[in-house]
């Protein structure tokens, strides 16, 4: 509404230097050409008054009013895309060490398929973020897949190469390159675009294997698979890019990782434990608010690692609740939900277990285009919540 005078040009120059100086300086919103997100993004720090003022005066003004209203203290927690966070690393790594590069299908100066590279050609350049699948010796390449269903192609090389190199050199060829894109089902892109690949690659030695959820998730485990001499998959979900997160001023430091192999508790419960991992996190938080209310105390784990898995934290966990429900969105044959819950029964917990463990997943087929098919055959909240029940014992 209160741009609706403004030519397009004056526009466009108030949107990039506010929105700019911000994302910078206090970081209060991030790049955006859409103008809704930008009265929204600056609502809470600009006063709506102020921002009429400016836009009447014109361009000359930005330098005056980011002076006074958009220089603050950073607070201590932020809301951040999964996407941004993702950038913000990439960003922050590339910057910090110049071996650093990205590599991929049109990340350069198209910025990604999904903009997770947004800016970073124009800032680092063409020998740093690279329209090719080239990478030379010595370097620290990233990967961009524009899904991971596209990763097979490349199969040989990530798994009998990448995989393998490491160990068969006796420690001498380290092999650090990062592999990351989206996995699993989006939202109407059928069969050959929607599978997960966490227990594929999961089930390979020599590679280790995450898979974020929040944005801390996706910046920590994405700085931290730059710095390893490891193969990494980074397997992504496109449902979660737009998704807000509040962002810690602890994971807002240059400096901050997610180790590896380490889960984290989302929701503390004393009934049953949910174990999940990248979107269906957020279905077992859901299911666990509506379980809450029926007295049912859900403990929910974010496994973040897929390869190393942290069976330590599960355990831990059961021992408390008695209970275990696996949740994931690949197909249940030979699953993420399979091997926890072999490890589970074959380990030290066994005896603490007052039922079986219970698997939640993708039905075993390929994934229909048919949208009411389709919800069919992931997994849903109603699916988690009847599964808690009927592990709990409690009549359906």
């Amino acid at each position: 509404m209160i741009l609706r005078n403004l030519p397009p040009v004056q526009k466009g120059r108030v949107l990039y230097t506010a929105v700019y100086r911000t994302y910078y300086s206090t970081a209060v919103c991030t790049l955006s050409w859409d103008w809704t997100l930008v009265r929204l993004a600056v609502k809470d720090s600009v006063n709506m008054a102020a921002l009429r003022s400016l836009l009447s005066v014109g361009k000359n003004a930005v330098p005056v009013l980011l002076r006074r209203e958009f220089h603050g203290t950073t607070p201590a927690t932020l809301k951040v895309t999964v996407r941004d966070a993702l950038n913000r690393a990439l960003d922050e790594e590339l910057e910090r060490d110049e071996k650093v590069l990205l590599l991929g299908e049109e990340v350069a100066q198209f910025d990604g398929v999904y903009k997770v590279s947004r800016g970073l050609w124009k800032k680092y350049g063409d020998k740093r973020v690279v329209d090719t699948p080239i990478s030379e010796a010595g370097l620290r390449p990233i990967c961009e897949f524009m899904s991971f269903n596209f990763s097979m192609q490349a199969a040989d090389h990530i798994i009998n190469s990448g995989a393998k190199t490491y160990y068969m050199s006796g420690g001498m060829l380290p092999i650090p390159i990062v592999f990351r894109g989206i996995n699993g089902a989006s939202d109407g892109v059928a069969a050959q675009h929607s599978q997960c690949y966490a227990a594929w690659y999961g089930h390979c030695p020599g590679l280790k294997v995450v898979s974020p959820w929040s944005s801390e998730d996706a910046r920590g485990l994405l700085k931290a698979a730059v710095r390893d001499e490891n193969p990494v998959i980074v397997l992504e979900n496109e449902m979660l890019y737009g998704v807000g997160f509040e962002l810690s001023e602890e994971a807002q430091s240059k400096d901050f990782v997610v180790p590896f192999g380490k889960a984290k508790i989302e929701k503390q419960g004393s009934h049953i434990t949910l174990v999940s991992h990248s979107l269906m996190v957020g279905k077992c938080l859901e299911a666990a608010a509506v379980l809450a209310k029926e007295g049912i105390e859900c403990e929910v784990i974010n496994l973040r690692s897929i390869r190393p898995l942290d069976i330590a934290t599960i355990e831990q966990s059961v021992i408390k609740t008695n209970h275990l429900v696996t949740v994931e969105g690949g197909w249940p044959m030979f699953g993420v939900g399979a091997e926890i819950s072999a490890q589970i029964m074959e380990g030290p917990v066994f005896n603490h277990l007052d039922s079986p463990v219970y698997r939640v997943t993708g039905a075993d087929l390929p994934v229909p285009y048919a949208k009411n098919l389709e919800e069919c055959s992931l997994p849903q909240m109603k699916d988690i919540t009847f599964v808690v029940k009927k592990s709990l014992g409690i009549k359906l």
